[in-house]
């Protein structure tokens, strides 16, 4: 799939021409013009036409071939959320299909959530739900993703970090497992470009110094191979290099805290051919001509990962003694690597929705999961973090003893492994064999071990220190539940007892807090109907007593503190009126500052953030000190303004300044070269003579980040500074500084 392709609507109508027919073609064309009408008066943050983002996003979906019902649901996916065209105007025009893929990836805008975690979490979840009725929800969303990460430069810095998390824990692991690689490596590139730039652009820096090295390898090293499979007279075959992702390089530099040069596989060598007796061959014609590594060869062809991936992976000492990576399949094997779940979904003309259903049915058990997970929490945050924790982590592969093949979370243990079984089995195991030998159940199950979980009818049950051994939240709500059950009376009165203990403790009277009203407004604020079922909860460890007690005390503590706040202002307000400037003009604009109606305060520039005039300010009382006058956006003074204390309006006296300095503070990052600070100094030299300070420091990635004071006598000279410096080669961030 091409990456940053600006798809017109006719290009995604040709693209679709290549492989539907023509009544398919038209129901991609009405899709467009009902979306083109329907956004027709919107634009997006960059300014552009709002249809351009549907538009891409149905062009995505086309390079993928996806059925005509994905691509118009490519071009409607916003109109429900965004403008007047309900569900029903879809289902109507569009058929039941098209109407359940749109409103699966409609976020939930309606619905009002305590925050927006709580928000995020419920979107998610509703999407995964959806996509468990129909993969294509997904599919679509991932589109819409891609697209939107990469026009994520017309956002700001917080909205861009917080949508890149978002993509790096939720989206692309999604891609992963539904084996779209090519989605999933660009969602995690972008993605790290946002949430570590300096990282990103060391490693961009480092790949391309030794570019044309690597490549020379290996070409020299796919000659080598075409060399030794000669003898094996493939009718088709195609090898090539295949280069390392930047996520990819960043990940294994820091899960394995290996510096850039201590890493070989930069690139690799795929070699595609027709059938997996071929595969196989040619395996063993690269293992007859060099060296494999122990312990680096896997065989996803009879083992497939569980987004369906395969291939021949091993890892050999090839030319000149470099480890060189060798990745095998078949061209079948290698749409599934690239496209995944997609690849079954992608549009053949005259396939049911059946055969279709049944080619991933048995390979994707991710629905099942989610389909489990939900019914085993109500909460939209604890569900979530399930997900990401057991869905979308690492896996291992164990076979029981018939030769089933069980997935499960790295680091997971037999109970684990019982409890996904069957709860009755986890309830009632005794003891565990691996590979025919007894292990205490805190063993690590490994890829390939065989699991005999042993159990006996006359098990006591579970014991609570199993809660400490197993890995799975699946486990882990199986073992509480059991206890839950078995103990709820006695969860109930020690969940009281502690709840008074606690109170008494911070100074409150249990017996004023603890009326019924307001335990059963906290009971239903915790999601519980009842308070019996609250205590139940606390006793028994589920919900922590600290914010029980914050919740029943919110209103005592609120009344306390709004006395304290005006106790303090009053104070604030009899002390200023005794301060005055004493200087010989009282009058004259202290710091080039001027307070509308008031001239006998003392007035002070922040060095918190080095205001410089022509910077958007506000004043902030001190006690004792004046007006302390800041920028608007220093974080100092942040909850000062939502809260409306203390705050002054202020104003330059004369906002291109009045001959005098400024203190100015900034930050610069970027790749430790040499000659860099000379650089930047050079570039500020060229504007101003005023240096007051420079301190640089290096991190062991060879990130410098240098700190600057100057003197300029406004903002609109700082920001030509700024800008002229962010042009110097190798600098990847300039900032105002606060301190």
């Amino acid at each position: 799939m091409p990456k940053e392709r600006i798809w017109t609507a006719q290009d995604v109508f040709d693209a679709c021409a290549e492989y539907m027919n023509i009544e398919h073609v038209m129901m991609v064309k009405k899709a467009y013009q009902l979306a083109a009408t329907a956004h027709q008066d919107q634009t997006r943050v960059s300014g552009e036409p709002y249809i351009m983002h549907p538009t891409q996003v149905a062009g995505i979906l086309a390079s993928l071939r996806m059925d005509p019902e994905s691509v118009s649901a490519g071009f409607l996916h916003d109109v429900v959320e965004d403008t007047g065209i309900t569900l029903g105007d879809v289902r109507e025009l569009f058929g039941d299909d098209v109407a359940l893929i749109v409103d699966g990836v409609t976020k939930l805008g309606k619905i009002r959530y305590k925050s927006n975690k709580e928000q995020l979490a419920e979107n998610h979840r509703k999407l995964l739900l959806a996509m468990s009725k129909d993969i294509r929800v997904m599919i679509v969303k991932l589109a819409d993703r891609l697209h939107n990460m990469r026009t994520l430069q017309h956002l700001k810095p917080e909205k861009q970090r917080r949508i890149a998390n978002e993509t790096l824990e939720i989206y692309a692991p999604l891609a992963d497992r539904l084996g779209i690689s090519t989605i999933k490596w660009e969602l995690e590139d972008v993605s790290l470009r946002y949430l570590n730039p300096q990282q990103y652009y060391r490693i961009v820096h480092l790949m391309n110094s030794k570019r044309d090295q690597r490549v020379s390898y290996i070409n020299a090293a796919i000659q080598e191979i075409e060399g030794a499979v000669a003898d094996l007279h493939l009718t088709h075959q195609e090898i090539y290099g295949r280069p390392k992702h930047i996520y990819s390089v960043y990940r294994k530099m820091k899960d394995q805290h290996k510096q850039f040069d201590q890493i070989y596989d930069l690139l690799a060598i795929r070699v595609v051919v027709d059938s997996v007796r071929d595969c196989y061959a040619v395996l063993g014609a690269i293992h007859s001509k060099w060296k494999p590594m122990p312990g680096r060869f896997k065989d996803y062809i009879a083992m497939p990962k569980a987004n369906m991936y395969q291939s021949l992976h091993t890892t050999v000492i090839g030319p000149e003694g470099k480890p060189l990576e060798i990745q095998i399949r078949t061209f079948e094997m290698h749409q599934v690597a690239e496209y995944g779940v997609a690849a079954h979904w992608a549009y053949k003309e005259g396939q049911t929705e059946e055969v279709q259903e049944t080619s991933t049915g048995d390979k994707l058990n991710l629905f099942k999961h989610i389909i489990e997970i939900q019914e085993e929490t109500d909460n939209a945050s604890e569900f979530m973090d399930s997900v990401k924790g057991e869905l979308f982590g690492d896996h291992v592969y164990a076979f029981t003893p018939k030769g089933d093949v069980l997935e499960l979370p790295q680091g997971a243990g037999p109970l684990d492994m019982a409890y996904i079984i069957h709860t009755e089995v986890g309830n009632h195991t005794t003891g565990a064999k691996i590979n025919g030998k007894i292990v205490p159940l805190d063993t690590e199950i490994k890829t390939g071990d065989i699991v005999d979980i042993l159990t006996s009818t006359n098990s006591a049950g579970p014991s609570r220190d199993w809660l400490n051994l197993v890995r799975t939240r699946r486990a882990r709500h199986k073992i509480k539940q059991y206890f839950r059950q078995n103990d709820r009376e006695a969860n109930i009165e020690t969940g009281q007892d502690t709840l008074e203990a606690q109170l008494a403790d911070a100074g409150f009277d249990p017996n004023v807090i603890m009326t019924k009203e307001n335990l059963q407004k906290v009971a239903e604020q915790q999601h519980f109907l009842q308070i019996d079922d609250l205590f139940a909860a606390i006793g028994f460890g589920d919900v922590p007593t600290g914010g029980v007690l914050n919740r029943l005390t919110a209103d005592v503590r609120h009344a306390a503190e709004e006395e304290q706040k005006r106790q303090e202002e009053h104070e604030l307000l009899e002390e200023h009126q005794t301060i005055t400037n004493d200087d010989a003009n009282a009058n004259k604009p202290s710091e080039g500052v001027l307070i509308e109606g008031v001239d006998n305060l003392l007035i002070r520039l922040s060095h918190c953030c080095t205001p410089v005039p022509g910077d958007q300010i506000l004043g902030y009382i001190t006690k004792g000190r004046g007006v302390s006058v800041h920028r608007e956006d220093c974080p100092n003074v942040k909850k000062a303004v939502e809260n409306g204390e203390r705050i002054v309006d202020v104003n330059w006296a004369n906002a291109a300044g009045d001959g005098e300095n400024y203190a100015a503070d900034f930050e610069v990052q970027g790749y430790n070269r040499n000659g860099l600070i000379n650089d930047v100094l050079r570039t500020i030299n060229n504007t101003t003579k005023k240096l007051n300070s420079i301190n640089a420091k290096v991190d062991h990635n060879r990130i410098v980040t240098i700190s600057i004071s100057i003197g300029v006598r406004n903002a609109e000279i700082l920001q030509r500074i700024l800008a002229n410096i962010k042009n110097v080669p190798d600098v990847y961030v300039v900032n105002r500084a606060y301190h």
